[in-house]
């Protein structure tokens, strides 16, 4: 049985694989690499040298989570005031 707060959390079942995709497909890598200024995304950046980084470094996955639950927020804000 599933726990209400697994159920409620946005990131639940989203590999960091797809966060990284997904960032990179709306962003680009350099606008990824503005918003957040690692290495991996600034210097001959790709998903699979991005996800090694950021496996190994917490801090640096926290803030593509972070990004990329900010991202959600603001594309489910315009779509709700595009059907307004």
């Amino acid at each position: 049985m599933m726990s209400a707060q697994q159920s409620n959390d946005p990131l639940h079942g989203i590999t960091l694989e797809v966060m990284v995709k997904r960032l990179f497909d709306h962003y680009g890598w350099t606008e990824l690499g503005k918003r957040i200024t690692i290495r991996c995304f600034n210097s001959d950046p790709s998903v699979k040298s991005s996800l090694k980084f950021l496996r190994k470094t917490p801090w640096a996955r926290k803030k593509v989570e972070n990004l990329y639950l900010f991202t959600l927020r603001k594309m489910k804000k315009r779509s709700n005031e595009v059907r307004s």
